[in-house]
């Protein structure tokens, strides 16, 4: 006897026994009763939800011996012939292969003709959507005003792709998937008949591998009843599928949770032993931590006899909210980053290292953790308070340089003193001496509260009070590198300050005056641009100076550094002459018209820092790689140029009259070369041969070269 697998064997017979699909059943189960019939219903659905076994039921419904009827007798004729499909006025059509207008047209030809045997003729096109688009139009007449006796039935899995002209004209409905519970609870009752032994958790992991498909679950229950010679084990349906074992995820989970990367390392290398697929393993990681989430979110929400129930509830109490969310999206993203990785086993490796990374252990506590009364101190109980922190200093913004007129003249009717002290502090910082007082800023600051008036004269400084009582001792920080007017600053005495001050500020002007800039140590000075001076801290009590004199100072140290970044030229700048501009445009790392403007151009000299070029092409002079070439040569020269170009005649002093000079070097070269050929020579002498002119070409010679 031919068996007959349980997909087939057990496919529904009528409405009543149909699984999942209530939706559909109700509308079609009134129609019939109420006589109330569409002559085209389109089914819509994935593989396995009962497209073509609600297009039988609906069917036999028709064309049942008793009428017309929502409950077919299922042992009449039209019942029987149709559930075995020799039935002659049913007619099921694979549109995959019968998908062209020919075949549509003969649908439609015998589709006039009444009935033979039954009451309706019913086409059922199945995989309607791979017409064509002719076959389409060509059915759109008799589908919109068929003939009393003929009933269409559409099914797809892809209604997106039929025009809008087809679903118009049919009654559209919409299958769901199976849940798991209810694919669990029809493999039950099928394995009941079947006599087959079977756990629960085995047909959950079946009915989660069908993905909401009843007759993909009834295969894979077909092939697990092969697998496990009749007996449905949990383990026997895990190593058929290839599914993980929920207990090395818990296991992966409860690693993760405690920063353990070893663990985390010996669960992949068990996984990989076991030929696991480890994009299966970030898939179903994600599913458990989806429903870790449930738990920690809605308590109970997990059934009781669920097999995952208790270590859910133990992950739920371990993991923080957070941890769990985090790990969830690092498993749906690193499904993705699979195929980008070196193998499978690196790419899960990483996630869960990525995992630990971005959460370690103990950054994050349980959720909810216990709540424990602190006890309020009372007052006899409470420590002594620690004296308040030390205002921090505060942070002079830089104040807008005066005009330079009145900057003079402020400078002329200043103490030349405070004048040469600026200088001496701009240019060479003069650094605390071994011995001073190290009182810090803040203390001798004013207080911030009163307002800021003109700053006194140095003789009439007085030393600063302290506006709170004496605090214990700290413990001592690093100290700081003051900077350039800081360190100007002096021992708290004022007479001891003032004369040190003096003395080291008219000693660092003399220097600044006779100091020659090329035995100058680098870091000591920094060029500057004409015009543009450093922000000076203006706001700095320990420098007792009037504001007016600062500009002024400054100014006069300016040119000082202009001349000293002048001397500082680029060398390859100074020494950049005509006949090596050849070949520098010939090797800059320029490509288009600024390659092309380089190559034709010919060296004019430099004037400040402004580089004149001349090139016979008025289009590459005018053209936008001008300022792409300015940038290179800024690059190359390691100081920031402007670039000139010129349009005029150019001599032979460019990269382009080089290189077509060397061109016919070498074509002289090679024209030479063939005719002092010996074998050229025999040809011509004995076989009467002759060089054509122009036939030689030299070899191309390389920019490089």
């Amino acid at each position: 006897m031919t068996y007959l697998v349980l997909a087939r064997k057990w496919r529904p017979r009528s409405f009543d026994t149909l699984i999942g699909q209530d939706h559909v059943v109700r509308a079609l189960t009134h129609a019939l009763s109420t006589q109330r019939l569409h002559h085209a219903w389109l089914f819509t659905g994935t593989r396995g939800v009962g497209k073509t076994t609600l297009s039988r039921i609906l069917a036999k419904s028709l064309n049942c011996e008793i009428g017309i009827t929502a409950t077919p007798c299922g042992v009449c004729r039209a019942c029987t012939e149709i559930d075995t499909g020799r039935f002659v006025d049913y007619v099921e059509l694979d549109a995959a292969s019968n998908r062209g207008v020919e075949e549509m047209t003969q649908l439609l030809e015998q589709a006039v003709y009444a009935p033979g045997s039954g009451r309706f003729k019913v086409y059922m096109i199945d995989e309607v959507h791979m017409l064509t688009g002719h076959a389409f139009n060509a059915m759109l007449k008799t589908l919109e005003e068929p003939p009393p006796h003929v009933k269409f039935i559409l099914a797809t899995t892809d209604p997106q792709k039929i025009p809008v002209t087809v679903l118009s004209r049919c009654l559209q409905f919409n299958l769901k998937q199976m849940t798991a519970e209810a694919i669990v609870a029809h493999l039950q009752e099928v394995l009941g008949q079947e006599d087959m032994q079977f756990e629960t958790p085995a047909l959950r992991l079946l009915a989660q591998a069908a993905s909401g498909s009843m007759r993909d679950a009834l295969s894979l229950t077909d092939q697990a009843i092969a697998y496990s010679a009749g007996n449905l084990t949990t383990d026997a349906v895990q190593g058929m599928l290839g599914t993980i074992d929920h207990r090395h995820l818990v296991e992966l989970l409860q690693a993760l949770a405690a920063g353990d990367a070893t663990q985390v390392l010996r669960v992949a290398d068990e996984l990989a032993s076991r030929g696991l697929s480890y994009s299966g393993a970030l898939a179903d990681l994600a599913v458990l931590l989806s429903r870790v989430a449930i738990q920690q979110r809605i308590p109970g929400t997990i059934p009781a006899d669920d097999p995952q129930a208790g270590d859910i509830a133990q992950l739920a109490a371990v993991l923080h909210p957070d941890q769990v969310q985090l790990f969830y999206s690092v498993a749906v993203h690193s499904r993705q980053e699979l195929s980008l990785a070196p193998d499978e086993y690196a790419g899960f490796v990483m996630a869960c290292l990525r995992m630990l990374a971005l959460v370690p252990a103990g950054s994050l506590a349980p959720a909810d953790p216990p709540q424990t009364p602190t006890p309020t101190p009372t007052p006899t109980d409470a420590a002594p308070l620690s004296a308040p922190a030390a205002p921090a200093p505060a942070q002079p913004s830089p104040q807008p340089v005066a005009d330079a007129s009145a900057t003079t003249a402020s400078l002329r009717a200043s103490s030349p003193s405070a004048a040469k002290a600026v200088v001496a502090a701009v240019a060479a910082p003069v650094a605390n001496p071994a011995g001073l007082d190290d009182t810090p800023a803040w203390e001798e600051a004013p207080a911030p509260s009163a307002p800021r008036a003109s700053r006194p004269e140095p003789s009439q400084a007085q030393p600063s009070q302290p506006s709170q009582p004496s605090q214990p001792s700290q413990p001592s920080q690093p100290s700081q590198p003051e900077p350039p007017i800081a360190a100007a600053r002096q021992p708290s005495n004022p007479s001891a300050r003032q004369a040190v001050r003096a003395d080291e500020q008219d000693a660092a002007f003399e220097t600044l005056q006779t100091r020659e800039f090329e035995s100058a140590q680098p870091q000591e000075f920094e060029p500057m641009d004409e015009g543009r001076y450093e922000p000076v801290d203006m706001g700095d009590p320990g420098f007792d100076m009037p504001e007016d004199t600062l500009q002024g100072a400054v100014e006069l140290a300016a040119p000082v550094f202009a001349a000293e970044r002048k001397k500082t030229r680029s060398p390859r700048l100074r020494g950049m002459s005509g006949q090596a501009w050849p070949a520098l445009a010939a090797t800059l790392p320029v490509t288009g018209l600024a390659a092309e403007l380089a190559r034709q151009s010919e060296w004019l000299g430099v004037q400040g820092e402004q580089i004149n070029l001349r090139v016979a092409i008025r289009t590459l002079a005018e053209s936008p790689g001008k300022a792409r070439l300015c940038t290179v040569l800024s690059e190359h020269f390691g100081t920031v140029v402007q670039l000139n170009v010129e349009y005029g005649a150019t001599g032979d002093e460019t990269a382009h009259a080089v290189e077509q000079a060397q061109k016919a070097v070498r074509q002289q070269e090679a024209e030479q070369a063939v005719a002092a050929d010996p074998f050229v020579q025999t040809l011509i002498s004995e076989f009467g041969a002759k060089v054509v002119p122009g036939s030689i070409r030299a070899a191309p010679l390389s920019r490089a070269a």
